[in-house]
């Protein structure tokens, strides 16, 4: 016969295991969890989160940032969340993405807040297609971010946490070369190189 004490054992070890179950699910399901992720530099893509054919990883994944993949042969989506020093991004500071010269037929650059919408601001500027950037003379492009409004290829941004998406369409990334030797071959991200922050730091 059970006294008080197992039932409390018991109690317990069932609370345990449901909090390390959760824990365990909810990290796989984020961006820490590296099965299938496909490293270049601070870009990161899923390049198995075809809805339809997607491991069970992936699929949870989707449920849980709520976002539209692109399918295969579409193209292929990369979000860099920290700079090309491994800082995390900061609005807060000026960030030079460049050079942009993807082997895709067409791409954009798109910036997010640490909510993953895009930045409300004056301009009504959330981002840059391929078809729009101005370029320079080797045909390359370069954006920049930070805060407040300026000429060019600029992004506005503000303080906090924040995210670059590059998305790539029609390109051989993702008809066939998605693994990370393949995409290393075919593919140089552009580096993302921080400037003067607000608080004063520069890289």
């Amino acid at each position: 016969m059970r006294g008080p004490s197992s039932n409390i054992g018991l109690a317990y070890a069932l609370v345990l295991g449901a909090v390390v179950a959760l824990g365990l699910t909810w990290w796989t399901t984020g961006d820490a969890f590296q099965l299938g992720a496909l490293r270049i530099g601070p870009w990161q893509a899923w390049p198995l989160t075809d809805p339809l054919n997607a491991d069970r990883y992936s699929r949870a994944r989707i449920a849980r940032s709520g976002d539209l993949p692109l399918g295969p042969g579409e193209g292929l989506a990369f979000t860099a969340r920290v700079d090309s020093e491994g800082r995390a991004l900061d609005g807060g500071c000026h960030y030079t993405i460049g050079p942009i010269l993807p082997p895709a037929r067409w791409w954009t650059l798109s910036l997010y807040d640490r909510a993953g919408k895009p930045f409300v601001n004056p301009s009504e500027r959330f981002g840059f297609a391929s078809s729009a950037v101005m370029r320079g003379e080797n045909g390359a492009a370069a954006i920049e971010t930070g805060p407040g409004l300026q000429p060019g290829n600029w992004l506005p941004s503000a303080a906090g946490p924040i995210s670059l998406v590059l998305r790539l369409y029609d390109s051989p990334v993702s008809t066939g070369l998605a693994t990370e030797l393949g995409a290393r071959r075919a593919i140089d991200m552009p580096d993302i190189k921080r400037g003067t922050c607000q608080n004063g730091s520069q890289s």
